[in-house]
């Protein structure tokens, strides 16, 4: 069954739809405390483009199951030959090591092409993330998209 990913929780969901192109990544479904399969989380992307430069917000929580819509965000720019990217973190409430993963892997596709990989975020608890992994050292990290080279 090339394409189905299986879930821990056992909802099966199809990785090969496509909608215009792009890949879509389907909500994903995580159980709460009492077993419940019915809570919904998702990721959110809305890429703009300002000054040559990709701004992409991103919502919601980045981890092992959303993080890959994000990723195929990035590969697409990089493949359409968009080397400059701001990642704006304000509205995301999650973000778990393969979220990490993502980004980490976003900055050295675009630097392959002598590009950036600028973030935004202002919160506390990614922010600390990111110091506790080494990763404030590796990323340019903004207070705001403004803020960001040609934003």
């Amino acid at each position: 069954m090339v394409g189905i990913l299986r879930n821990p929780w056992d909802s099966w969901f199809d990785t090969t739809r496509k909608d215009k192109g792009h890949v879509v990544c389907p909500q994903t479904h995580c159980p709460n405390e009492f077993g419940d399969r019915g809570a919904v989380v998702d990721l959110t992307l809305a890429t703009r483009e300002v000054d040559g430069r990709a701004i992409v917000a991103v919502g919601g929580e980045i981890d092992v199951y959303t993080a890959p819509k994000l990723r195929d965000c990035i590969t697409e720019l990089v493949g359409g030959g968009t080397y400059d990217i701001v990642i704006d973190l304000e509205a995301v409430e999650f973000l778990d090591s393969t979220g990490l993963g993502v980004l980490v892997g976003g900055l050295k596709k675009v630097r392959a092409h002598d590009g950036s990989l600028d973030l935004v975020c202002t919160q506390e608890r990614l922010l600390k993330i990111f110091r506790i992994t080494g990763l404030a050292k590796v990323f340019v990290i903004h207070d705001s998209v403004g803020l960001a080279p040609g934003a």
